[in-house]
């Protein structure tokens, strides 16, 4: 009995994890540039992503969109004059699928300016999910080399609500850098309880031309 309740468990899982990824969504091109606009508890900003600038960089960021992953995202790291950070998803599911399909590595072609967009990454071909806003020139991270990776590709610059990424609440810095495990592991409910400031974006979507 408990292991045909477990197979059932089991079946569930996947039929969830089925409804909320898609393998055939990583198959989906991103358009030479394209525009989105996010909104968040601070108000909405928008951005340009241009394909030439990180392609497999891009794609992914054009599919996470296009698949409605942004919603209820916390913007959890936010270092004062350095970066706002986000992309972990408030449903395990939905962020291991992403965060276990890495990108493909690529070279820095556009320079870490004040509001450009890049992956976060730890190491060789480790972009999955989690992108940062530069909240200023940063461009040392156009060439700073570590676990064999060199630089942060951009991806796409912010063009307009620039003042509204300013307003995001960054009173825990690095901190909340530095608890990903509990966030991965519980969620929005632990930030809403331990970290009630932080803000968050509540849908992105892509705009027409």
């Amino acid at each position: 009995m408990k292991r045909i309740l477990l197979l059932v468990s089991i079946l569930i899982m996947y039929s969830c994890a089925a409804k909320k990824f898609n393998e055939k969504w990583l198959k989906k091109e991103a358009p030479a540039s394209f525009k989105a606009r996010f909104e968040t508890t601070k108000g909405n900003f928008e951005i340009e992503a241009k394909r030439e600038w990180s392609p497999n960089g891009v794609d992914r960021l054009y599919q996470l969109i296009k698949n409605d992953y942004y919603e209820d995202i916390a913007i959890f790291r936010v270092v004062p004059n350095f970066v706002a950070q986000f992309g972990l998803h408030n449903d395990t599911l939905i962020n291991k699928a992403w965060q276990s399909r890495k990108i493909i590595d690529e070279p820095v072609v556009q320079k870490n300016d004040s509001m450009t967009i890049s992956f976060a990454r730890g190491g060789v071909n480790s972009r999955s999910n989690q992108i940062f806003i530069n909240l200023k020139e940063n461009h040392r991270l156009d060439k700073l080399a570590y676990s064999g990776v060199t630089g942060f590709p951009v991806i796409a610059k912010v063009i307009s609500g620039q003042e509204n990424i300013l307003e995001f609440y960054d009173g825990y810095g690095d901190k909340l850098g530095r608890k990903q495990d509990s966030i991965n592991k519980f969620g929005n409910k632990f930030l809403r309880e331990k970290f009630p400031k932080v803000d968050y974006i509540t849908k992105a979507y892509i705009l027409k031309k």
